[in-house]
């Protein structure tokens, strides 16, 4: 590659925000470049190794090289920072080409009308950071619409109140193979007078183009897909894109400041894998680097006309932060609760369950004095990760710590006689005054750069409407039969599921980005990963980044066709 080649566009990150830019503007005949910090792991590189997924800093910065200082409250109120190098608290999430995007469960759902109008349909909360989102569902449908074709979404429209508007009837591709774990889930739904939905996934159940099926490994979330059938930004967009012939990726490129001339961005200088300092050169540059590194970067590129950071003469840049709110579940089916074919059924390997529930997305039941924004209920069988569920084996029900033969009679009851089917709760993580990004005063990386500063604040009220969902989510176990039901619904932020921090709006005294995702005092800055989010749903996030980000690219293709 020339070392003085001119991009129409660079792009810091390679996640689902930045994959719909680089796709789009590349099959339009830009010129692409992406500046990825993490390593290009190709899909023949991906393996099922629990020790390499999920107990090792495989995909994810050594936190040695690469800390954080996380700050949260103690029980006596008191604020306390600590590095995460000290406590092993990792924030961070997917560190490759195709950013976590590569490791997710892919369970979508859109975003629905009242999520853009939180404050406007529910009022002021006390606390909280509410406001309006400056567009609506309508201006996001088509390009979920697209999402569903392009990443390739699995499932089934099933009509019911809560469900959003559509312009297409059903989803591109058949939902995947199901556990009879989803039949038990519905007939308890139906019981309850309770309505189960088929759950969408970003997993393939049919081959498009080069990517072929899931083939039902039984490990999905925490772990890269070895046959593309997840869509990741990886295998469902920049593989294609680099197929143009418009698109370069640098992998191993930190990029550590955006710097500024003008109110323009003129240069994204970056360490390579050498630890030599680059530059890269473009008429347009969107940061995607994960909503936390993004706040981090602009705040490191300091200049005169922006001496407390990139876009951030109003200050909001690392305001707001948001995770998910929620929480998890469980109950347990027992095999002498069982005939033989509905153990042999429940223990099939690898198949889904793929239920959620929408009918509380707007709550309007005690302890809520007046209608209040809901959730979402997911079902799921337990993750496979055999190390992991045998460590939770290891004490008693009085806490008491259970060794030698009597551990290994209990590991042989556990893996073998009982199934575990879990639930998880999703509700919006109120923006707040005290969840935020900010640099590190003392701590630095390997290359010398300050870290994120991450306060952890999550309001109350989070809690409270997670906490009446995962009573309707434990009425359904316990309607199936199921035993030991239990749930844990806290203000423990999820790392895979961050947003916040530079908000979109059409103030610039409140927002850093206007409604199109444009730094309101940066006329070639865009930043498309979950930063722009004011706030986050009752859902994950993902298929909302993906259908905004095509959003932007459609809005920079016109100006790149207008300079």
């Amino acid at each position: 590659m020339p070392k003085e080649k001119k991009y129409d566009v660079c792009i810091i990150g390679s996640g689902a925000g930045a994959g719909p830019v680089a796709y789009e503007l590349a099959l339009a005949g830009h010129q692409v470049l992406i500046l990825e910090k993490g390593p290009w792991i190709k899909t023949k590189d991906f393996s099922k190794d629990e020790i390499v997924s999920s107990r090792r800093s495989v995909y994810t910065p050594k936190l040695k090289d690469e800390p954080q200082v996380i700050e949260k409250q103690n029980s006596d109120g008191e604020w306390i920072a600590r590095s995460n190098y000290e406590t092993g608290q990792d924030m961070w999430n997917g560190n490759c080409v195709g950013g976590s995007s590569n490791f997710m469960s892919g369970y979508f759902n859109r975003l629905k009308p009242n999520d853009f109008q939180l404050l406007s349909k529910y009022g002021e909360i006390e606390g909280a950071n509410i406001v309006d989102w400056p567009l609506k569902y309508e201006d996001l449908e088509a390009y979920y619409a697209k999402v569903e074709q392009i990443i390739g979404i699995s499932g089934k429209v099933i009509p019911h109140p809560m469900a959003e508007p559509r312009s297409t009837t059903d989803f591109p591709y058949p939902p995947l193979a199901e556990n009879v774990a989803a039949k038990w889930v519905d007939q308890a739904a139906l019981k309850l007078d309770y309505k189960s939905l088929v759950l969408p996934r970003a997993i393939l159940s049919r081959p498009q183009s080069d990517r072929t099926p899931c083939y039902y490994s039984g490990y999905c979330g925490s772990y890269g897909c070895s046959s593309d059938a997840k869509g990741s930004s990886r295998a469902a967009l920049l593989n294609k894109a680099l197929k143009s012939g418009n698109l370069d990726v640098i992998p191993n490129a930190k990029v550590f400041n955006l710097e500024e001339e003008h109110q323009k961005v003129v240069v994204a200088h970056y360490y390579d894998i050498a630890g030599q300092a680059k530059k890269a050169t473009a008429k347009i540059f969107v940061v995607a680097a994960q909503a936390i590194e993004t706040s981090r970067l602009l705040l490191m590129s300091k200049s005169p006309n922006f001496p407390n950071g990139l876009a951030n003469n109003s200050g909001q840049v690392g305001r707001n932060l948001i995770f998910s709110g929620g929480g998890s579940g469980s109950g347990e089916f027992h095999r002498e609760d069982l005939d033989e074919a509905s153990w042999n059924q429940l223990k099939a390997f690898g198949v889904f369950v793929n239920r959620t529930i929408h009918q509380w997305y707007e709550i309007e039941e005690e302890p809520f004095a007046k209608p209040v924004k809901g959730g979402s209920i997911d079902f799921l069988m337990e993750h496979n990760n055999g190390i992991t569920r045998a460590i939770h084996q290891k004490w008693d029900n009085e806490g008491n710590l259970v060794y030698g033969s009597k551990l290994k009679e209990k590991l042989k009851h556990y893996f073998t006689e009982l199934r575990s089917l879990n639930f998880e709760v999703f509700v919006d993580w109120l923006p707040t005054d005290d969840c935020y990004v900010k640099l590190a005063d003392e701590v630095t990386d390997k290359w010398g750069d300050p870290v994120a500063h991450i306060r952890i604040y999550n309001h109350q009220h989070d809690v409270e409407v997670g906490r009446v969902l995962a009573k309707k989510a434990e009425n359904i176990l316990a309607e199936m039969g199921a035993r030991n039901i239990s749930s844990n619904i806290s203000g423990a932020p999820p790392p895979n599921l961050v947003a916040g921090g530079c908000r979109f709006g059409a103030d610039p005294q409140t927002s850093v980005l206007n409604p199109n995702c444009q730094a309101h005092e940066v006329s070639n800055l865009f930043v498309t990963d979950g930063s722009w989010m004011p706030t986050g749903g009752s859902v994950t996030h993902t298929w909302t980044i993906y259908a905004n980000s095509f959003r932007v690219a459609d809005i920079i293709k016109g100006k790149l066709v207008n300079q």
